[in-house]
């Protein structure tokens, strides 16, 4: 997918191919801030998260995090229904599949939710 992406880049004339990259073991590691765990490194060296390392050995540098690249908002009912959890009070919440935590407000009957991603910069030349 990355090569006919580059591709396509690449027949258009640009120089490189640049993508948000939703690490796949983050959900894992709800509280951790999207710029530290994108810096975590296995013992051999390589990166933490395989889609991450996916496109570093794919030729990629990592461009910069985003902690706040898709905002979702619902009321509480939906959040319930979308997660298959309670949320009995105001706070934070880590939900099954959530990079990031779920923040509660009941008053408003809203939760917001913020998905981080973190860019990634593939060069599209040959």
């Amino acid at each position: 997918m990355l090569a006919e992406m580059a591709a396509l880049a690449r027949a258009h004339g640009f120089p490189h191919l640049i993508a948000p990259v939703r690490p796949s073991l983050k959900d894992r590691y709800a509280l951790i801030a999207i710029e530290r765990y994108m810096t975590w490194r296995r013992d051999d060296g390589e990166l933490f998260d395989p889609w991450l390392r996916t496109h570093a050995r794919a030729g990629a540098r990592l461009a910069r995090p985003t902690p706040r690249s898709l905002r979702i908002t619902g009321t509480i009912a939906e959040w319930e229904q979308w997660t298959a959890m309670r949320f009995p009070d105001d706070g934070q919440y880590t939900f099954p599949g959530g990079l990031a935590p779920l923040r509660v407000d009941r008053h408003a009957d809203l939760g917001v939710y913020w998905e981080p991603n973190i860019w990634v910069v593939h060069t599209a030349q040959p």
